[in-house]
């Protein structure tokens, strides 16, 4: 102290008494405060900013900043030196004063942006931001790096783009500041994914921080890397999770199995490291490592069947375990309102899911514990309905008793009364998925269900729509599609669409009486308008060709009352064209005033709102008028001649040929407009439109019968081209666009010919299709004439299969988040096509089926195999899959060095697939070994 105070005492002076300890504190005070000569340094005092010192001597602060540290230093501190006291307020005064003023907090952002009227200002406030984030990443003593880093992450939550702070997340992650490496691994978990070649760059920095002695260091890297590790990741820090999770700290050995999660998920061959672990932790007090292991396992007994039927002995551990938490007492550490831990009950109910999936045993070990658990939970809280809902997907997916299943449908009926439209939600959901379990069961709670179709949310409609499909029998019909007709009025236009297709396949299969069938297919066109699709039209022109003559009489007047008593026909377009075609066909039975007809037709015809087709409806229909009423011959040949000059080429065209017939070749018009022949009706079945919940072997049952032909010998001439894959599955339907199942037409065999013939299927965009190639189709000798091939007729011999068709194996792949994809091995040498590689190669069908509410979009399948064999992916039948919809692919396979002895491996396959679904991507890959041990061998 005595050298500090030599620099600023006077020659002579002593040091006596408090009175001159009072004198050298004042003077240490002044000289801190004195201007200092220049020139001045960077880290002075005042930084040579006179503005600033003025501020500072005119406002006092730092005279009362150096009394206070003078008497800290007095009282609390003796060793502190004046330089110390120069060195903080040097750094107070950089900090706050010379350098620049602090960014904008994260929670002053937010309110800005909430304030933000439009888009337009949003965004002009999220990229003025985003332009000072950047200036200050590009500083190297920038303070503020963790603020500005967490209003990045906000806006990258917005959906804006934060791509360029990457780099910094890295930064702040390998900083020895918990604050700073907290934010950085945040940003990591949200700015990088496995995609991201710049995430490779944080291995180091996590394999330090797993090392760490911190344990919220640690439990922050594991948490970071169970959220983006890749299969790279995974190997190179698979050592350093494992001895974690054996680690007597409960917190981080909890965090460590769930890394163990993901590493499995990405590298299942890693699973074998964590087998003999988990069975250990099951006997842990600790719900969180409970949690965390059960997780585990069911991901291991996803991937791996050998796992599954491992694991098989741990039920009666599970049983005892969620007996336990049913029966428990107050648990103040685990009560969650009302219920003893619900997260862990859920992910026992889970994973007994998947034990009990197709084993009757093991599923009669966990009957009475699960209905116990349904019996005996609350209701009243939303974790008791969890509960409850987890359960009634485990009763209905084991093998479990036919009451229990009454029981799981009832809870679900309970969900449908709740006030709560989550619940109702779930409830209609899982019914639709289960409704093929126990349809009796189903069937009582009817009335609730088709309630639900007058409810404000729109998803509660759709999936009660769908549900009451599914309920559709001959004992029920019309009162079901009344209340369908109902909702049909109020929806909006895309599930008009949808639901009237299915009002008239459901029609069309459990009609009553033809009079009821025409009058509902008029209600549909005039509910629906211009929504409909054309397979409605379609459908009811076919109903009423094929209709008595006194059922066509009756429909014709009310079509002729719809199109005259009703406004804005333009919104009811294809009620026109049906309208116009009856009334074209059956004219002579309706009793119609001609006048009145022909002035209805010609404002029509001039109507600018109508369409093209609709105006060759009606033109067509005009011209067969002629032909059934007598004495508007004129009226109607003016009305076509003044077409003849149409813009439209179309028109012109037909109004042209038909002022032919009305004059050169008059003759001929009677017998050229004379009534078309009946349509021939579909063959539609309950199976077939319920074939969505219907089991597989009514599909096998059907196959069956349908095989049941006379023998033929022998085909000559095998045809190509013919895919039998969906003949096996029984898919006599087809997904369109839309999602809805457009059943194939397949026209009634005449008995004109004793042979008989067969339908083949064959694959296309929409979904597989029917030919029929037969006595009532089109003869085969009139294509081939116009292809100039008629020599060759007689060498053609008509292909007939054998009465029984050889089961083509398959196999499930994947089977999560509601995407199925299954594979077909097709024998070797099975026709397809002619192939393309030598030898002949073995083909498999990837058929990928949509289990969700959800369209998926951009879907890519793509598989490789080790460099023994040879693959070639076809082109896949679309890449877009409505709600359960399906796309199929065909792969081909070959062994190399076919000539060689065949003593290699078997096909081992590495499955990656990706697609979208609500604007997400979705990124999947997985192994695929286990095919049959003679496939290319």
């Amino acid at each position: 102290m005595v050298s500090d105070r030599s620099v600023i005492e006077s020659p002579g002076a002593t040091n006596t008494g408090p009175q001159t300890e009072a004198v050298w504190e004042r003077r240490e005070a002044q000289e801190l405060i004195k201007p200092p000569t220049p020139p001045l340094k960077p880290g002075s005092l005042n930084g040579g900013n006179e503005e600033v010192n003025k501020h500072m001597v005119g406002e006092g602060w730092v005279i009362g900043f150096v009394a206070e540290a003078v008497e800290i230093r007095r009282v609390y501190s003796p060793g502190l030196t004046i330089n110390n006291i120069k060195q903080v307020i040097n750094e107070t005064i950089e900090t706050n004063i010379l350098r620049k003023p602090a960014p904008t907090r994260l929670r002053d952002l937010i309110r800005q942006i909430r304030a933000c009227r439009t888009a337009a200002e949003e965004r002009a406030v999220v990229n003025t931001e985003c332009a000072y984030i950047r200036s200050t990443f590009r500083e190297t003593d920038c303070i503020w790096k963790c603020r500005n880093m967490a209003k990045l992450l906000y806006i990258h939550m917005l959906g804006y783009p934060a791509h360029f702070g990457q780099v910094e997340c890295l930064k702040l992650a390998a900083s020895p500041k918990y604050t700073d490496k907290r934010i950085g691994y945040l940003g990591a978990m949200l700015l990088l994914d496995e995609r991201a070649d710049v995430h490779v760059l944080l291995t180091n920095c996590l394999k330090n921080d797993l090392n760490s002695s911190t344990q919220f260091i640690v439990g922050t890297a594991l948490c970071t890397l169970a959220a983006i590790a890749s299969p790279e990741m995974a190997r190179d820090l698979c050592n350093d999770v494992e001895r974690l999770i054996v680690s007597t700290n409960a917190f981080l050995r909890k965090k460590a199995i769930l890394c163990a999660f993901r590493f499995v998920r990405r590298v299942p061959e890693l699973m074998e490291d964590y087998l003999p672990k988990c069975e250990v932790f099951l006997a842990d007090k600790n719900h969180g490592i409970l949690i965390a292991t059960i997780t585990l396992i069911t991901e291991m007994c996803e991937q791996s069947g050998p796992v599954l039927r491992y694991f098989k002995s741990i039920i009666p551990t599970l049983v005892r375990m969620l007996k336990s938490l049913t029966v428990t007492g107050y648990s103040p550490e685990h009560l969650v309102s009302g219920v003893s831990d619900p997260f862990l009950q859920v992910k026992i109910l889970r994973l007994l899911r998947v034990l009990g999936r197709g084993d009757p045993a093991q599923s009669e070990i966990m009957n009475d514990v699960l209905a116990q658990v349904a019996t005996s939970t609350e209701t009243s809280k939303n974790a008791g309905n969890a509960i409850l809902y987890e359960t009634v997907l485990t009763i209905m997916n084991v093998e479990s008793e036919n009451s229990l299943r009454v029981l799981a449908v009832n809870i679900l009926g309970r969900f449908l009364l709740n006030n709560d439209k989550n619940i109702r939600f779930i409830g209609l959901l899982t019914l639709v998925k289960t409704v093929h379990k126990d349809m009796t069961a189903v069937q009582r709670h009817r009335i609730t269900i088709l309630e639900c179709l007058s409810d404000a949310d729109p998803s509660i409609q759709r999936c009660a729509m769908e549900l009451s499909f599914t309920l559709i029998n001959t004992q029920n019909i019309e009162m079901v599609v009344r209340e369908l007709l109902r909702y049909l009025e109020s929806t909006d236009a895309e599930m008009k669409a949808l639901c009237s297709s299915k009002i008239v396949l459901a029609a069309e299969t459990y009609s009553p009486s033809i009079h009821w069938h025409l009058d509902v297919l008029l209600k549909i066109l005039t509910i629906a308008g211009n929504h409909i699709r054309d397979d409605v039209i379609s459908s009811t022109i076919q109903l009423i060709s094929n209709s008595p003559v006194h059922e066509q009489r009756f429909i014709t007047g009310k079509m002729w009352q719809a199109i005259t008593n009703m406004n804005q026909l333009e919104n009811r377009q294809p009620l026109v064209q049906v309208a116009v075609w009856t009334i074209g066909e059956y004219a002579e039975s309706g009793g119609f005033d001609e006048f009145e007809l022909i002035e209805h037709y010609r404002q029509l015809l001039w109507a600018p709102q109508l369409s093209i087709t609709t105006k060759q409806y009606i033109l067509v229909s005009l011209a067969k008028i002629s032909v059934r009423i007598d004495g508007c011959t004129p009226e109607i040949q003016n009305i076509i001649n003044s077409f003849r000059v149409h813009l439209n080429i179309d028109l012109q065209q037909r109004a042209n040929e038909f002022s032919q017939l009305f004059g050169d070749h008059k003759h001929l018009r009677t017998s050229l407009l004379e009534k078309m022949p009946k349509l021939k009706l579909s063959e539609l079945t309950a199976s077939e439109y319920n074939a969505d919940f219907a089991a597989e072997e009514s599909s096998d049952t059907e196959q069956q019968q349908q095989l049941q032909q006379p023998d033929v010998p022998a085909p000559s001439v095998e045809p190509s081209n013919q895919d039998i894959l969906l003949d096996l599955l029984g898919d006599c339907f087809s997904s369109d666009g839309n999602g809805n199942n457009a059943l194939a037409i397949v026209p009634v065999p005449q008995a004109t010919q004793s042979q008989p013939y067969y339908p083949t299927t064959s694959f296309n965009q929409n979904g597989p299709t029917t030919n029929n190639n037969g006595p009532g189709a089109t003869g085969s000798g009139d294509i081939l004439n116009l292809l100039g091939l008629s020599a060759q007729t007689n060498a053609l011999t008509i292909y007939q299969p054998p009465t029984a068709t050889p089961a083509i194996p398959s196999m499930d792949v994947y089977q999560k988040d509601d995407i199925h994809i299954r594979f077909f091995i097709h024998p070797i040498g099975a026709p397809f096509e002619q192939p393309t590689m030598s030898p002949s190669p073995a083909r498999i069908t990837v058929q990928t089926t949509n289990g969700s509410h959800n369209t998926i979009e951009k879907f890519l399948f793509q598989a490789a195999v080790p460099k023994s064999f040879a693959l070639t992916l076809r082109e896949p039948s679309g890449s877009v899959m409505p709600p359960g919809g399906t796309i199929m692919q065909d792969l081909l396979i070959v062994r190399n060095n076919t000539g060689a002895p065949s003593t290699g491996s078997g096909l081992r396959m590495k499955v990656r697939f990706s697609y979208e679904v609500e604007n997400y991507s979705m990124v999947e890959q997985i192994d695929v070994n286990d095919f049959p041990s003679d496939f290319l061998r």
